[in-house]
């Protein structure tokens, strides 16, 4: 194969985004050869702006069966990545599926063994792992140049989103459409990194408030504690609801503390260990000698074009996928422990209870009584939808 032809499923607004840069060639190797979704308006956009030569179609079976892809990208709401996924692989197809890669682990586990009995490239679109600055972090951490950590703590509240952009869309912020809220939506990419960087945690208690700020059923206000096996200790807090938010990385070890934020990392190294120093430093008041240092960061963020461009040349050369599809569902953990510890009121460990969280959240389906406008939700619905398959 010397070019793989990519059709792209839900072209919304993040769809229509990389059937755009697929269309202008703008990734190696790939082409866009068809594109697909429910909505007769986005098919009709589809043949305005991407050209004849673009098949498209109303229905996924409809794609798989006409045989003019070798690889599929997933950018429909959350519920249908894991089955258009797992069809994907049936068909045997390469498969790119946006975050978060499900609403609930079961079915994010039944995806990755479709995925691994396929022996397909399974990719997911974490493009902030092209950040080099978490890319550099990473690297601190495991070569132990923090020493043994200590302490997490991650303020992500610059995600605001108005009521207007939750009206937007029939299936935005429900617990049937979307499956979640702030930590399924705009939350994924942070807890992917500190999943990839700390790894995770063996037990969460967090305390999620559902439709605090708007008018929505699901979470909008998260603030969460982890607890790990070796003592780090661990804080995440996010919502949609301040302005102007904070996102701020704050990272303690026992040779220093690393801060991430507006852009740049700063680094104060103890020079000596805190626990070195606690056990043999005699003057009452004092603390190790600190140095900020000057962290080296080469390298730019390459985004969804640079996931994109990672998962066709390992179709092509066989390269390793820098977000590999199978590790989407250790967020989604984190996600389900923090929503599951909020039902249940108590400390949730990891794994999680897959079954107790599916039928908790399959209560809190059918128990729902929060309706939206559906003429206001058709009338503003920019993103596109994928409400059935």
């Amino acid at each position: 194969m010397s070019k793989v032809r990519i059709g792209v499923i839900g072209i919304g607004g993040m769809g229509s985004t990389h059937a755009m840069y697929l269309k202008k060639g703008d990734i190696a190797g790939a082409e866009l050869t068809a594109v697909c979704d429910i909505n007769p308006e986005r098919l009709k956009w589809a043949k305005e702006n991407l050209g004849e030569d673009v098949k498209t179609f109303d229905n996924a079976e409809a794609l798989f069966a006409a045989k003019v892809v070798d690889a599929i990208m997933i950018a429909t709401p959350h519920y249908f990545h894991p089955p258009l996924a797992i069809r994907g692989f049936e068909n045997g197809l390469h498969v790119l599926t946006e975050k978060p890669a499900g609403v609930y682990t079961r079915q994010v586990r039944e995806m990755n063994e479709a995925a691994a009995k396929s022996g397909k490239v399974f990719g997911i679109m974490f493009n902030v792992r092209t950040n080099p600055i978490f890319q550099k972090i990473r690297d601190l951490i495991s070569s132990g140049e923090l020493g043994e950590l200590k302490r997490i703590i991650w303020i992500v509240t610059n995600w605001y989103r108005s009521q207007s952009y939750y009206d937007s869309g029939g299936w935005r912020a429900t617990w049937s459409g979307e499956g979640g809220g702030v930590l399924f939506n705009q939350s994924p990419h942070q807890l992917d990194l500190w999943q990839w960087i700390f790894g995770l945690p063996k037990r969460v208690r967090a305390f999620c408030y559902f439709g605090k700020w708007h008018n929505i059923e699901v979470e909008d206000d998260v603030t969460a504690y982890m607890e790990y096996e070796n003592g780090v200790t661990g804080s995440f807090i996010t919502t949609t609801a301040d302005a102007p938010g904070t996102n701020r990385l704050d990272v303690s070890g026992n040779r220093g503390k690393i801060v991430v934020e507006d852009g740049k990392i700063t680094f104060w190294r103890l020079r000596v260990p805190e626990r070195q120093f606690n056990q043999e430093y005699r003057g009452g008041f004092g603390e190790p000698e600190c140095w900020k240092c000057e962290i080296p960061v080469h390298g730019r963020e390459t985004g969804h074009r640079g996931i994109t461009q990672d998962w066709v040349n390992a179709i092509l050369k066989g390269t390793p996928l820098l977000a590999p599809g199978y590790e989407g569902i250790k967020g989604v953990e984190l996600a389900n422990a923090m929503v599951l510890s909020s039902w249940t009121d108590d400390w949730v460990t990891i794994p999680v209870d897959e079954d107790l969280y599916y039928e908790k959240l399959q209560e809190k389906i059918r128990s729902s009584t929060f309706r939206k406008d559906p003429n206001q939700s058709k009338a503003l619905n920019v993103e596109g939808s994928f409400s059935k398959i």
